[in-house]
């Protein structure tokens, strides 16, 4: 019994120092040298849906600052009591809990979690592939597929981030990022293909 219990207390110290966000965000060839199974994870959802590394990460390093449990802060009732969310997202990719219900019945996932970087990137993917699909917008656009996770499909279509300079900066900087995070990996790629096939 002593022994299940200290194996237990392994296994909960293990899982939270693998959800602990990485650190130097800037640098792609950094955050995969951190999180030795995140490349082989977005490699598969790009060989999936065709969604470019740097895309993939680009948005997610936005939605959450690659943060698996984190929510959006609760307004305030009179201004001083907590009260609800601002809306149902939550982990990795921010998903709602409606588009996270699509992508789970839709892929036939209904165990898919949004704390976890392995369903994360495959949402991700999946969610870039339906906006070349729906939107027409190529999957290397990172600024306007961007544009279309945040604002939705119909969203985009109607062009509601035209009334949001906010967001037209933020979907800028999601594009730099996705620009700085393909040119790193250039550098750095062929070294964690090989880890990749030489482990797997």
């Amino acid at each position: 019994m002593r022994v299940i219990i200290i194996f237990l207390i392994f296994l909960g110290l293990v899982a939270s120092c693998a959800s602990k966000p990485p650190k130097q965000q800037q640098n792609i060839c950094s955050i995969f040298e951190q999180k030795s199974s995140w490349y082989r994870i977005v490699n598969k959802s790009e060989e999936k849906w065709g969604a470019p590394i740097h895309v993939q990460m680009a948005i997610m390093r936005q939605e959450s600052a690659f943060q698996n449990r984190i929510k959006p802060e609760r307004t305030k009732l009179l201004g001083i009591i907590p009260w609800k969310r601002k809306s149902s997202s939550l982990g990795y990719t921010q998903a709602v809990d409606a588009t996270w219900d699509w992508y789970r019945e839709e892929n036939n996932k209904p165990l898919a979690s949004r704390v976890n970087f392995a369903d994360a990137a495959d949402f991700t993917g999946w969610y870039i592939n339906k906006t070349y699909m729906i939107n027409n917008v190529s999957k290397n656009d990172a600024y306007n597929q961007y544009l279309a996770y945040h604002e939705g499909h119909g969203g985009f279509k109607n062009k509601t981030y035209k009334s949001k300079d906010w967001l037209i900066d933020v979907a800028n900087q999601v594009k730099s990022r996705a620009n700085n995070y393909q040119n790193q990996l250039e550098g750095c790629e062929s070294k964690f293909k090989k880890k990749f096939f030489g482990i797997f």
